[in-house]
């Protein structure tokens, strides 16, 4: 009786190539020297027949936004482009696929102007324990696993048929309603979730080749995990190198005018190329000090 009711409700998650979209509380800890910041994110985890994406919320509103505008730019005077995007449109910037049905995982991540799909080569190795707890209104049961440079213990609920959860994770025989690493830096647990048409993120709106905006268009690499790692620590020593590079490869261009403009912590307006790239490596370096703390310590040390 119990295998006909979860059939029956696999029959109705997928009815009608519907998505089925999970709320997920993302509370974590960027710097490890300062434990009483906690931020917070509403994360969603879409599932339909073939994968899953997991991103923000926040950040696929807001970047959506902003996709919509510069395509009406670009259709209406494609040679006078203005971008004016949120300070903080979503904190976190990461999105993760999985493929069905043999779970192939890609990370999406971007450094400066340059987008990555990082493919992972890792599957998480679940150790399930006897230990059963609600979580919600969901009977679950514990597990662990050694996953990216932390320990996790997650919950997994076999009322809700997906051997699915957040980010990288999945294995297991229910959905992942609360995963959480050792430290209590990072932690995901489920708060909601709903039937929805499908509206998951999509292809990025094509830039013009003279046109690079940081976080938005551009040519996506797919690399291994080394390989980013490569990328990331070339960025951290030099985060103003792919700017510097575009404003060379234009500069020859007497058709293209490219106006470098950023406003210090006090509020002077800098509009020297060199006093923005000098600013923009001073604030990235500080950033990322303060942003030492990150879910996957294995990708980026």
């Amino acid at each position: 009786m119990k295998n006909k009711i979860l059939f029956f409700l696999l029959i109705s998650f997928f009815a009608g190539a519907q998505t089925n979209r999970f709320f997920y509380e993302y509370k974590y800890i960027p710097d490890s020297t300062d434990k009483a910041d906690v931020k917070k994110e509403m994360m969603l985890l879409d599932i339909d027949k073939s994968g899953s994406q997991y991103y923000s919320r926040d950040k696929f509103v807001a970047d959506s936004t902003a996709k919509a505008d510069l395509e009406k730019q670009l259709k209406s005077s494609p040679g006078n482009i203005s971008v004016n995007r949120r300070e903080r449109p979503g904190q976190v910037s990461f999105r993760v696929t999985k493929q069905y049905p043999d779970f192939k995982t890609f990370l999406f991540r971007n450094i400066s102007t340059d987008q990555y799909k990082i493919s992972e080569d890792k599957k998480p190795e679940w150790k399930i324990l006897p230990d059963k707890e609600k979580i919600g209104e969901y009977n679950a049961q514990k597990a662990t696993t050694s996953f990216g440079g932390r320990q996790w213990t997650a919950w997994f609920s076999t009322e809700i048929p997906f051997q699915d959860g957040p980010y990288k994770f999945y294995g297991l025989p229910g959905l992942i309603v609360k995963i959480e690493d050792a430290s209590g830096s990072h932690s995901m647990t489920l708060i909601g979730n709903k039937t929805v048409q499908t509206s998951v993120p999509g292809k990025e709106t094509q830039l013009p080749e003279n046109i690079q905006i940081i976080g938005m268009g551009g040519k996506e690499v797919e690399v291994t995990k080394d390989q980013f790692k490569k990328a990331w620590k070339a960025y951290a020593n030099d985060p103003s190198k792919n700017m510097r590079e575009m404003m060379m490869k234009n500069g020859g261009d007497s058709n293209t005018k490219m106006v470098f403009k950023m406003k210090t912590a006090d509020g002077k307006e800098l509009s020297d190329p060199n006093q923005v790239f000098r600013e923009m490596e001073k604030r990235t370096k500080e950033a990322l000090k303060k942003n030492n703390n990150p879910i996957e310590p294995d990708l980026l040390n």
